[in-house]
């Protein structure tokens, strides 16, 4: 299943329902069929999202510090930084004018 967001001052975003739910309950919505970030909660939602790419982004960087001392490598993925920038863009898009943004699954 895919969740699609959108939004009137941004392209449409699709998402895999994993990482569409993550995000999600990040910005403190209840992952669903349908529903809507409006416009006032934009600013709330992306100061969480914006939180919790910097403890992902330091849980990282432990990881590749206790890896280096092991001598081991890190495999090669897709942080949480990647997959909410697009999303973060969406949502400073349509707080700048004033829209809300909504999902649907």
């Amino acid at each position: 299943m895919l969740y699609k967001f959108k939004s009137r001052s941004a392209p449409d975003l699709i998402m895999l329902e994993p990482h569409g739910r993550q995000i999600l309950q990040i910005v403190g919505k209840t992952p669903g069929p349908s529903g809507i970030i409006t416009a006032a909660q934009i600013p709330g939602a992306m100061a969480a999202l914006e939180a919790a790419v910097a403890a992902d982004e330091a849980l990282a960087a432990d990881a590749q510090d206790d890896a280096d001392e092991d001598g081991a490598e890190r495999p090669d993925t897709v942080r949480l930084r990647q997959r909410a920038a697009p999303f973060l863009e969406m949502l400073r898009r349509s707080v700048a004018e004033g829209h809300d943004v909504v999902w649907g699954a």
